[in-house]
C-alpha cells in the first residue's frame, strides 16, 4: 500500500513539473509573438524609418456631399415684351455671352407700327404745343375764351403722356426713341444679353413666334456659382457660419478647393436634411450648375498625440504600431485611434512615457510582414 502512494506521489510531481515548463514555454512564446527581429538589410530594403509620436492640432471632418448651385438672382430668363418671329439666333447651350451682345432678332409688323405711332404722336405733340402757347398768350390778353385755352392746355398734356408712353415701350425692345426718325424705322429688332455669362437653355427657333410670356433663353451668370452642400439633421447644429470646407470634384477628386459656409437654412425637408451653402475661395475653372461634389466640413480643433497613418497596421480586427525596443527589434503594440488629417492619425494612449518612445513611422505594414512570416517558419 505504501508503495502504490509513492508511487502516484512521483506522477504527481512529475506531471506537476512538465505542466510548469509548458506554461512557461507557452508564455515565452506568446512574448515572442509580438516581437520582431531584422537585419540592416532587411530594414533599408523595406524603406522602413523610425520617429517619435508628434503632438499637432487635429480638425475634426463632417464628411457630406453636394452638388454646385446658382443664387435665384444670378439665372436670367431672356423674353421679348412683344410679340414677334424670331429671324435668327446662333445660341447654343454652353457658349459664352458679353453683356450688350446681340444673342436674337425679333421681327413683326406691330414693332413697325409702334415706330410709327411714336413718331407721330411726337409731331403731333409738336403742333399743340405751339397751338397752347398761342392760346396762352391770346388768353392772357383776354382775346380768347378760357375754355378754348384750358382745351388747347389739355390737348398738350394728354399728348405728352401718350408720347411718353410710347417711348417707354421703344426702351422695352432696346430702342432708343431719342435716335429714331422716319429713315430708322425698322421691322425687327436686336435681342440683347444682360450679362456676362453662359446659356444654359435654349427654347426656341427660328421662324417660331414667341409672345411676352414665352421665355426665349436661359443665362447664367457664373460668378457667385457655389457649392450647395446636403447635411443630415442630426449633423446640423455642428455647421456654423464662417467654418472652413474643402470641396473636390467626382470627376477630379486630387483637386481640393477651399470654401466657407456663408448660410446655413433653418428648415429640414423631408428627407430629414438641410442644405448649407459655401462661397469658394478660389472659383474653380469650368464650374458649371449641377455638378456632384464631395465635401469636408472643419467641425471642431484639438491637440492631439500623431503618428504618421503608414505607422499603423491592421491585423485581426484591431489596430497595432510598432515600437523600437532595440537595434533593428521592434515590438507590436495595440492602440486606439481617432480622427486623421493630412497623412496624420491621432493615437489615443492613456500612457504618459507613450509620446516619448520611438515606433516605426514609414512602412510598418512591412515589420508585419516579416513577423507573420517568421511566426510560419517556426
Amino acid at each position: 500500500m505504501l508503495k502504490i502512494q509513492i508511487y502516484v506521489a512521483v506522477i504527481f510531481l512529475m506531471t506537476a513539473c512538465s505542466s510548469d515548463k509548458k506554461e512557461a514555454t507557452a508564455t515565452k512564446e506568446m512574448q515572442a509573438e509580438d516581437k520582431v527581429m531584422m537585419t540592416d538589410e532587411q530594414v533599408r530594403n523595406a524603406g522602413i524609418e523610425t520617429g517619435t509620436p508628434v503632438l499637432q492640432r487635429l480638425n475634426t471632418e463632417l464628411k457630406v456631399n453636394g452638388m454646385v448651385d446658382v443664387p435665384p438672382q444670378n439665372i436670367v430668363s431672356v423674353s421679348f415684351p412683344m410679340g414677334g418671329y424670331l429671324r435668327s439666333t446662333k445660341l447654343l447651350p454652353g457658349m459664352h455671352v458679353n453683356r450688350g451682345e446681340v444673342i436674337a432678332v425679333i421681327e413683326d409688323q406691330g414693332l413697325v407700327q409702334l415706330q410709327q405711332d411714336y413718331l407721330v404722336a411726337v409731331t403731333r405733340l409738336t403742333f399743340l404745343e405751339q397751338e397752347f402757347e398761342r392760346q396762352k398768350l391770346l388768353n392772357e390778353n383776354k382775346v380768347n375764351a378760357d375754355k378754348v385755352y384750358q382745351q388747347a392746355q389739355a390737348d398738350y398734356a394728354s399728348q405728352k403722356v401718350l408720347v411718353k408712353g410710347y417711348g417707354e415701350k421703344l426702351h422695352l425692345i432696346g430702342i432708343n426713341p431719342v435716335k429714331l426718325t422716319e429713315g430708322t424705322i425698322s421691322r425687327s429688332v436686336p435681342v440683347v444679353s444682360p450679362i456676362n455669362g453662359f446659356v444654359s437653355r435654349v427654347n426656341v427657333n427660328i421662324g417660331k413666334y414667341v409672345t411676352a410670356t414665352d421665355v426665349l433663353f436661359e443665362l447664367i451668370n457664373p460668378d457667385d456659382m457655389h457649392a450647395a452642400l446636403t447635411i443630415f439633421e442630426k449633423d446640423i447644429t455642428k455647421v456654423k457660419m464662417k467654418q472652413k470646407v474643402k470641396v473636390s470634384f467626382v470627376d477630379d477628386p486630387s483637386s481640393v478647393y477651399e470654401c466657407e459656409v456663408i448660410l446655413v437654412t433653418k428648415n429640414v425637408d423631408e428627407s430629414r436634411s438641410a442644405l448649407v451653402h459655401c462661397h469658394f475661395e478660389t472659383q474653380p475653372k469650368n464650374l458649371l450648375p449641377g455638378m456632384f461634389l464631395n465635401a469636408s466640413i472643419g467641425i471642431s480643433s484639438n491637440n492631439a498625440l500623431t503618428l504618421p497613418e503608414e505607422a499603423v497596421v491592421r491585423y485581426d480586427n484591431k489596430q497595432y504600431v510598432y515600437e523600437v525596443i532595440g537595434k533593428n527589434e521592434f515590438r507590436m503594440v495595440e492602440v486606439q485611434t481617432g480622427i486623421s488629417e493630412n497623412g496624420s492619425i491621432e493615437i489615443r494612449k492613456e500612457d504618459t512615457e507613450f509620446a516619448k518612445r520611438k515606433f516605426v513611422t514609414k512602412n510598418a505594414y512591412a515589420v508585419l510582414s516579416k513577423m507573420k512570416n517568421t511566426a510560419e517558419e517556426e
